[in-house]
């Protein structure tokens, strides 16, 4: 763990239980939505040794017996995407990742990517990279739900954007085989959870966008690794299920 990681608290995040059904339409207009806490804004993967991000993004959490749920709000002048093809390599453009560790062992978690088209890519690791994983990108989460809603014109840079928001419905039952935990988990239980968000700068072509590809990523997350590597789970943050209905403290 190097001296940037040792300072690093990771955060933390009390999900609670969905007050009735939701619609995965992108739209963050359900009850259990409104009063859902959001995340803190997301600041640089490496923490503070680094500037602030300089479009804002924060993240939600809710569960019930079926799925666990995750919405996200993204600042963004320029919505764009071209991949369309599932499991594409979808964080070659901008995007938003989910990570997933439910027994906080830092081994066989899941990934799951998404761009503004709302074309993903998921997959499996039994292991860290650097400790030699592979991912399996033949894995899917069987049953997921996902959209994304537009506040702007996708693919135009003719105008100013305000940015994206998403949502997920992540089903239990296609995580279970790869938790060591109860899965939905117990009223309690911490998971080992973060999320990602990857910016490249693009500039206006005519009636197009083009990646600026001389300048790297940006690379913004809501618990910060220390280092530019989101495949260090120990440095996830940490999501707790309540048996508390959202909104009713």
């Amino acid at each position: 763990m190097n001296t940037a990681q040792q300072a690093i608290t990771p955060a933390r995040y009390t999900c609670y239980r969905a007050k009735g059904p939701i619609i995965i339409d992108g739209h963050l207009n359900e009850p259990s939505w409104r009063c859902a806490p959001w995340t803190s804004l997301f600041v640089d993967i490496e923490g503070d040794v680094r500037p602030r991000p300089w479009f804002g993004t924060r993240a939600m959490m809710l569960w019930d017996d079926e799925y666990f749920y995750v919405a996200a709000s993204l600042e963004e002048p320029d919505v764009w995407g071209t991949l369309t093809a599932r499991d594409s390599v979808i964080c070659l453009e901008n995007d938003f990742e989910v990570f997933i560790d439910p027994d906080n062992d830092a081994l066989n978690y899941m990934e799951f990517e998404m761009n503004a088209l709302n074309t993903v890519w998921d997959l499996f690791l039994p292991k860290a990279y650097d400790k030699g994983g592979v991912a399996d990108t033949s894995w899917d989460f069987v049953g997921i739900k996902h959209a994304v809603q537009i506040d702007g014109t996708l693919n135009c840079p003719g105008d100013v954007d305000r940015g994206w928001t998403l949502e997920i419905a992540l089903p239990w039952t296609s995580m279970a085989e790869h938790s060591k935990t109860a899965c939905p988990p117990n009223p309690g239980d911490e998971w080992s959870v973060n999320f990602s968000r990857v910016e490249y700068r693009v500039e206006r072509v005519g009636d197009c966008y083009k990646k600026v590809e001389e300048i790297p990523c940006e690379n913004w997350v809501w618990s910060p690794q220390g280092a530019i590597n989101m495949h260090i789970p120990e440095m996830w943050g940490y999501v707790q299920f309540s048996e508390l209905i959202v909104g009713s403290e």
